[in-house]
């Protein structure tokens, strides 16, 4: 990845960070953390990783995100100077969730060794 890429998502990262904290003003976003950005090279598009800290809420706020997308990256527009703003797509990030799936698992296997 180039250095101007790297700049920018780390850029856009940032940005978008704050537009949850301070512009969306919906509790539907109250725990919802950016994870990650990954830019495509030629930064027309934008995957955005959110970790969303109850589970049960997850589809609704991507359903939320993907409704505003267009004032979201309106917004970032107008915090970053670049020519091209990229798409942006919302995804969830299931990191959490493959440590916890893991974290159970070396509990069981504990667990059936103290019973040996």
């Amino acid at each position: 990845m180039s250095i101007r890429v790297e700049r920018i998502r780390k850029t856009i990262k940032e940005e978008l960070s704050l537009i949850f904290m301070h512009k969306l003003k919906d509790p539907l976003f109250a725990l919802v953390t950016i994870t990650d950005v990954k830019l495509t090279p030629d930064i027309k598009l934008a995957k955005i990783y959110l970790s969303v800290f109850e589970k049960d809420k997850r589809e609704a706020v991507l359903e939320k995100l993907d409704s505003i997308s267009k004032l979201i990256r309106t917004e970032l527009a107008h915090r970053i100077k670049i020519k091209f703003v990229p798409e942006i797509v919302f995804y969830i990030d299931k990191t959490s969730d493959y440590v916890q799936k893991i974290e159970d698992l070396l509990e069981q296997v504990k667990k059936g060794n103290a019973e040996d």
